[in-house]
């Protein structure tokens, strides 16, 4: 089925074919012009401008950076759609003509370049174009709709920002929050499952103590390079070892870093890592192992101190409500066909969209859509080489522009008037 000739199958698509050009614009935009978590000012102020012009009442600054719209039209539920706007700080290699050429400061002062290496662009481009569409269709709808352009997503901070500047007291309380991300599947299909989506995340740092000297005296060292190598590869035994089979982990190791020079024992290293898990159980015994190992191995060295373990970030376990799950995949299969609406297993990426639904208590429901090429997804897995293709957060990853646009519009769309009556 060719996505890009799908009939509308509601009153408010019916401009959505002359709007597709405009929104590749924004698309070709903002992907250009990337920017760090909570310093989405330009993003944030293209996001304020469209929903003003579509007449949509606009605060914005909520949570530092974050911009809330909303369109009420007479008596009925409260929809909140919610896109994400921070890039990354990766170096982009598409190769595209509007690839970004981006730097920035990151938090700790270092200049870093920036990248939309997880496709937030098209998150805010989808609910720009959403939003449009919806108010010129306002009068074949009722109750209000809440759109949520949110930062920070990156480093797990955004949606709390939001929520402690007053989110749920200066806004009406929605009666579900709907969120999509852009991943790799074919174009132009979109799949979800009822309860959980994506995974637990626990960011920590490692540092660990010895005691420098010089390259060629090791006798007089304690050291800590040696100590953080083999607290790396007694960390991979936690998922192999120590997780059932039939439970879910991921352990991963980003950063290893220690001394500036060959010949120069360093005083200390620094161990950054990442967990993932879809049980709190399973999460609580992933965590206590990996304190476990990290003491072990620094007093089988002889470290002079403990080991310092801090939290980098944190993200809720992302759970999909089974009724409002139920009520969008009929939605979805009415206006796509089953043929584009697949149910997919928990991802292990991390999201923290459930901090809005699980702290307003209401229903959430999170979903993807696909971005590859379909023929170039097609031959990957009839070659079995789907993981060779570009991820989020992968330097190459770049969404094929159509029909993921118009995909993504049409999901929020079908989704909102799936709570909005006539």
């Amino acid at each position: 089925m060719n996505a890009s000739s799908a009939k509308p199958s509601d009153p408010a698509l019916r401009n959505l074919d002359a709007l597709l050009p405009d929104l590749a614009d924004l698309y070709k935009d903002v992907h250009s012009h990337p920017e760090l978590s909570m310093q989405e000012t330009r993003t944030a102020g293209l996001a304020a401008d469209r929903l003003r012009a579509a007449g949509y009442e606009v605060a914005t600054g909520v949570g530092k950076t974050g911009v809330v719209g909303l369109l009420r039209k007479g008596d009925g539920p409260t929809v909140m759609l919610r896109a994400d706007m921070d890039a990354l700080p990766v170096e982009e290699a598409t190769g595209l003509p509007y690839a970004s050429k981006i730097t920035a400061k990151d938090r700790d002062g270092n200049d870093v370049p920036v990248g939309h290496m997880c496709g937030h662009d098209m998150h805010v481009t989808w609910l720009v174009g959403a939003t449009k569409l919806l108010a010129e269709a306002q009068t074949t709808w009722r109750g209000t709709i809440m759109a949520v352009f949110q930062p920070g997503e990156e480093t797990a901070e955004g949606a709390q920002a939001m929520i402690d500047d007053g989110l749920f007291k200066r806004f009406p309380k929605p009666d579900v929050v709907l969120g999509q991300h852009v991943m790799v599947g074919p174009s132009g299909t979109v799949a979800g499952r009822a309860g959980a989506i994506t995974s637990a995340a626990d960011s920590l740092q490692i540092r660990l103590f010895g005691r420098g000297a010089h390259g060629s005296m090791p006798q007089a060292s304690i050291d800590p390079v040696v100590m953080a190598a083999a607290t790396v590869l007694r960390l991979q035994t936690i998922v192999s070892r120590e997780v059932a089979a039939a439970e879910a982990a991921v352990v991963t190791v980003g950063v290893l870093r220690a001394g500036t020079k060959e010949n120069i024992i360093p005083d200390e290293a620094i161990i950054k890592l990442n967990v993932r898990t879809f049980d709190a159980g399973v999460r609580m015994r992933v965590l206590d192992a990996i304190e476990r190992i990290v003491n072990a191995e620094a007093a089988a060295s002889g470290a002079p101190r403990k080991p310092e373990i801090t939290t980098l970030d944190r993200y809720p376990l992302n759970v999909n409500d089974r009724e409002a799950s139920k009520r969008l995949v009929d939605a979805f299969r009415g206006h796509f066909g089953a043929e584009r609406v697949r149910e997919t297993g928990p991802a292990p990426a991390s999201e923290d969209f459930g901090s809005f639904g699980t702290e307003w208590h209401v229903p959430s429901v999170f979903w993807f859509v696909g971005g590859t090429d379909p023929e170039t997804y097609a031959k990957a897995k009839a070659a079995n080489k789907l993981n060779e293709l570009p991820v989020n957060h992968s330097p190459k990853f770049a969404p094929v522009l159509h029909p993921t646009l118009r995909t993504g519009v049409e999901t929020l769309v079908v989704a909102t008037r799936a709570w909005l009556p006539a």
